[in-house]
């Protein structure tokens, strides 16, 4: 069975446990009280930037280290770089909950965006009455017809919605009004694959934030041409220190990145400071994001 069948299927059964402990009148009635929303997009649409992921594990990667998950979002707080906050809430493969969103929101002052497996309506309810300011919709797990409700109810809730995309034909899936489009580098690895890189985790390769990850593919990031015109463009995974710049000079507007972070010997303030180092570099004419901006002009 494809490791992302194995992922779905928990959080069918995590929706399903959910709804017995609040219904969706609960969750509309929590709504009323929720903090004021942050605008996502907005974030994004100020130069270019950084979504900063909180996460205690995940499947590619193993445990994060729990002293980068504890002060990230302190850290994220006070990062220039860090235009907004991502929070997983997939307790069966990322070890965080619906919760998280609630006690993340009020340490960082910036959106919120809530990552997971979104499938139903209820989840996305769920994610505005527990405070986040955007979710993700994810086109290779949601065809163009389950996209569009789940995007005007978001809407409807006034949240931003970050759709994810893999290949050129779920591009083409996206429903129209989309505003912010996520090339996301990781491929959900069937079980066969997925075994080896397990095997790659105990040998070491992939625990050490600097170690190459074997479920990422970056070249995903050339169909950045492909997105529609006027949206902001995310690049989603194993994007690192030495090539953040390379990213950005591809037209991108934003990276958005986790496990580095949180795996970091140096922890996330020392991370994050090689982030912005290679942002701002200090030779003139070497900072493609400026060029682009300048070019642009």
């Amino acid at each position: 069975m494809p490791f992302l069948d194995e992922i779905l299927d928990c959080t069918e059964a995590e929706i399903a446990s959910a709804k017995k402990d609040r219904s969706i009148g609960d969750l509309k009635r929590m709504i009323r009280d929720a903090p004021p929303l942050r605008s996502f997009h907005s974030a994004l649409s100020n130069g270019f930037g950084m979504i900063a992921e909180v996460k205690k594990r995940s499947p590619s990667a193993g445990e994060m280290r729990q002293d980068n998950v504890e002060k990230a979002p302190a850290a994220y707080a006070k990062s220039p770089i860090v235009k907004a906050v991502s929070v997983l809430t997939n307790t069966s493969h990322f070890g965080m909950g619906i919760d998280h969103l609630s006690r993340v929101k009020p340490l960082v002052q910036k959106p919120i965006l809530r990552k997971d497996f979104i499938l139903k309506e209820y989840q996305v309810y769920e994610a505005r009455a527990f405070g986040a300011d955007a979710i993700l919709l994810m086109a290779n797990i949601l065809d163009k017809a389950a996209l569009k409700p789940l995007f005007e109810l978001a809407q409807e809730l006034e949240m931003d919605v970050l759709f994810e995309v893999h290949t050129e034909d779920e591009i083409e899936s996206l429903p129209e009004g989309a505003k912010i489009c996520g090339v996301n580098s990781r491929k959900f690895m069937a079980t066969k694959r997925w075994q080896v890189a397990k095997i790659l985790l105990k040998l070491g390769i992939g625990k050490s934030s600097k170690a190459p990850d074997p479920s990422v593919e970056l070249s995903t990031f050339s169909l950045v041409t492909k997105l529609p015109k006027g949206v902001i463009k995310v690049a989603e995974s194993g994007v690192r220190p030495n090539r953040v710049c390379e990213v950005a000079a591809m037209g991108y507007d934003a990276v958005l990145v986790g496990t580095s972070l949180l795996k970091s010997t140096d922890g996330v303030h020392g991370m994050l400071a090689e982030f912005e180092r290679a942002l701002t570099p200090s030779i003139p004419g070497a900072n493609p994001i400026r060029d682009r901006a300048t070019a642009a002009a």
